[in-house]
């Protein structure tokens, strides 16, 4: 076999084979060779994000938590969007774009108040007026037909929920010869959330909203238009709809404007096979009528708060950005929001999506990837690959690396400046990591030296090290040198409530077995979470998530590891009771999370692999605080932020010992069980509205709120409820100054 192995012709034809086999996976679309693909391409767009218009001609309009305060809770009547969209008509809007479905009739209706109220004698007179009045979706239909440039939208459902095909105001015209070759490649939806039809049937345009996310959830590419003609209804046989930021560009350039789908017949080499055409913009689209979205960030700036359309007093200062512009309504307030993931941001309000859309379709800038590229790519990967195991047999090892990176140099260089002048999207991270596979197994001895390297290095240091950093120092030996990196970890202190009096009724030996009870299952806790044991002090531990190895639920796992440590002590505590000693272990735990320097810390003799910074600090300082609130645990904002389905209670804005800045505080409840129970949410409601009584400086509310907080939490938190009414009636009694903010400024560790 040796001998096989060493043989050059069996090396040319392996490599061969080898190669040909990594030119056939080239285009393919399997799960890992596309993500490589998208991150370059996502890198790119963050790179070289779309930059603004100088002329904004998309404005948002936001039904945001201010408007929800100021209107009231969502859904709003029908007669308060009404008002909305013809005031923004008054305002010059050229054309306005729903961002939601109004599939329902509008609960506020009179004559559905009316039939809610008892028929009898005492309440006839007050039928008989609801039953007089107009009707709220009556009005809302008749504003959109009066305003003449309301565009609704329409999403996906499933079949069977499915009671209504969306209305076509202006179908698109083809201009193809067959276009059931493009009716079978776009998006086909298998069911339809429409609005009522008569909210359509006025509306100058309708648009879907289907914006289809990758597999990894980030779009990149949107449906321009969704096909959708089920047998069940009956409808024309044009039933291709066009994107909700598309329709709502048409109506701007006039209601009975058109958009015109056809083959692009003089298309250069990197032009895509279709283009749509409106008044005299141009749209290329692919062969499956998607289109790539090229992203910028948009600021808060650029929303126009919801309220300010519907306070006349508003208008005088909103006039020039609404005049002549394209209006699209969405929302941004929580629970109400279409949260997606774009390129630049992981979490973005839908609507901003369509924003980008129209903006780049009115810049002309566009991201092309043609269909042929994937064969353009097959081949330069293949001459190249075939080049480099040619030259295998005549240079040394090292200047077969060195061309391997020039090449890859090369290609990455050219797909960059492919990108930034012509939006033309080449892959180079496949063709890289093909030639770069090329290099390994020709060098394939250099490899098996270096494994024999990695192993004497185990041997050395698998007693002193960390399993956990163990593996990835058998992988990197580099790794075991000073130096780190800045990454976001989850960080975690605990240690005993009280140490200095338990310690003083116990022998040191009795000491030393209690800490070892007390550390082991905390330990054995952070390890079975993938987290990573910094260092022990004393009676305290310092623990942290998401180093060396990546968890992308850091932050999740160290605070269901945080649940389950005082549930750990319950039997410690239950021997320590049967031999009749006075000692009971609680512990104390704060986690943060955040951006920490993390790497081997020390000196050039010894070092330990650690983490440090304004995290770790604050973390610390949390754990600090356990004692004064009364909790078992304090975690940061930033770690709540990062976990879904536990039951927090945000408990104080605190200034730590050490920061200029405050930071919420919160402390962890339970489980989703705890979180989803009704006990739970009333303690919270009650809990909630305490601390905002208290941070308007209405501490006579506060207090009440905090006696009914305490009562509802069942005295699981009552040396905090204590503590902060002691703090709500010091208050009262030495009201703060004017500019008061509601922090508490922390006096000790």
């Amino acid at each position: 076999m040796r001998k096989l192995l060493s043989y050059k012709g069996f090396h040319f034809t392996f490599l061969l084979c080898f190669l040909a086999s990594l030119v056939v996976l080239s285009g393919s679309d399997f799960d890992l060779r596309k993500r490589l693909q998208f991150l370059v391409f996502d890198y790119y767009n963050k790179a070289l994000p779309r930059e603004k218009p100088v002329n904004q001609e998309v404005v948002i309009i936001d039904i945001d938590e201010n408007s929800l305060r100021r209107i009231g809770q969502w859904p709003w009547p029908r007669t308060t969007i009404s008002d909305l969209i013809l005031n923004l008509k008054d305002l010059g809007a050229k054309s306005v774009g729903f961002d939601m479905v109004f599939a329902e009739e509008d609960r506020t209706s009179p004559h559905r108040i009316s039939e809610n109220l008892p028929n009898s004698d005492e309440y006839e007179e007050a039928l008989q007026v609801l039953k007089n009045l107009p009707d709220h979706d009556k009005i809302f239909a008749d504003s959109i037909l009066k305003a003449g440039n309301i565009v609704t939208g329409f999403t996906s459902a499933e079949s069977h929920e499915t009671r209504r095909i969306p209305n076509q105001p202006v179908p698109p015209t083809f201009l193809l010869k067959d276009k059931k070759e493009l009716l079978n490649n776009v998006y086909q939806a298998r069911g339809m959330a429409t609005n009522i039809p008569e909210f359509s049937k006025n509306a100058a345009g309708n648009g879907h909203f289907m914006v289809v996310p990758e597999k990894d959830g980030i779009i990149r590419k949107v449906p321009l238009f969704t096909y959708y003609n089920p047998p069940q209804f009956s409808n024309s046989s044009n039933a291709l709809y066009p994107l909700l930021a598309l329709e709502t560009l048409r109506v701007s350039t006039g209601a009975n404007s058109r958009l015109i789908i056809k083959e692009n017949k003089n298309k250069e080499i990197f032009d895509l096979h279709y283009e749509v055409k409106l008044a005299k913009k141009i749209i290329p689209m692919n062969e499956a009528g998607r289109f790539w979205v090229y992203f910028r960030t948009m600021g808060k700036s650029e929303y126009i708060p919801a309220h300010f359309i519907l306070d006349e007093q508003h208008h005088s200062k909103i006039r020039n950005q609404i005049k002549d512009k394209i209006i699209l309504i969405g929302t941004s307030a929580e629970g109400l929001r279409d949260i997606r993931s774009t390129p630049l941001q992981s979490f973005v309000a839908g609507v901003e999506v369509h924003a980008n859309i129209i903006e780049q379709i009115l810049q002309g800038r566009f991201l092309k990837r043609p269909s042929f590229i994937n064969g353009a790519e097959a081949i330069l990967l293949g001459s190249v690959g075939l080049f480099i195991i040619v030259m295998s047999f005549f240079l040394p090892v090292l200047w077969i690396g060195v061309l391997c990176f020039l090449n890859i140099t090369v290609m990455i260089y050219g797909s960059w400046m492919a990108f930034a002048t012509n939006g033309l999207l080449f892959d180079p991270i496949y063709p890289s990591l093909s030639l770069f596979c090329l290099f390994i197994m020709i060098a394939l001895f250099e490899y098996i030296r270096a494994e024999k390297d990695r192993k004497q290095v185990k041997t050395a240091f698998g007693h002193y090290i960390s399993p956990v950093f163990m593996q990835e120092l058998a992988k990197d030996p580099e790794k075991l040198k000073l130096g780190g990196e800045t990454k976001e970890l989850t960080v975690m202190f605990t240690d005993i409530r009280s140490f200095t009096k338990i310690s003083e009724k116990l022998e040191p030996k009795e000491l030393i077995e209690l800490m070892n009870d007390f550390l082991t299952p905390m330990s054995n806790l952070v390890m079975q979470s993938r987290g990573t044991i910094d260092k022990y002090m004393g009676d305290a531990m310092m623990a942290f998530w998401n180093a060396p190895l990546d968890d992308p639920s850091h932050a999740q796992a160290a605070c269901e590891t945080a649940l389950k440590m005082n549930r750990a002590l319950e039997p410690i505590n239950a021997r320590l009771k049967e031999e009749g000693k006075d000692i009971h272990l609680e512990a104390g735990i704060g986690l943060n999370t955040g951006l920490c320097s993390v790497g081997n810390m020390g000196s050039k003799q010894r070092f330990a692999y650690s983490a440090l910074g304004d995290t770790v600090n604050l973390a610390s300082r949390l754990e600090g605080q356990t004692k004064m609130y009364g909790v078992s645990t304090l975690i940061g904002e930033g770690t709540v932020k990062e976990t879904k389905d536990l039951a927090f209670l945000e408990l104080d804005l605190i200034q730590v010992i050490g920061r200029q800045e405050p930071v919420k505080i919160f402390t962890l409840i339970g489980d989703k069980n705890i979180l989803e129970s009704a006990g739970f949410k009333k303690w919270q409601a009650a809990h909630n509205a305490m601390l905002a009584a208290y941070r308007v400086g209405d501490f006579d509310c506060a207090a009440q709120d905090c006696k009914d907080a305490k009562e509802a939490s069942h005295d699981q938190l009552n040396r905090y409820y204590e503590m902060f009414l002691d703090r709500i009636i010091e208050m009262i009694k030495t009201p703060p100054s004017k500019e008061w903010n509601g922090v508490f400024v922390a006096k000790n560790k």
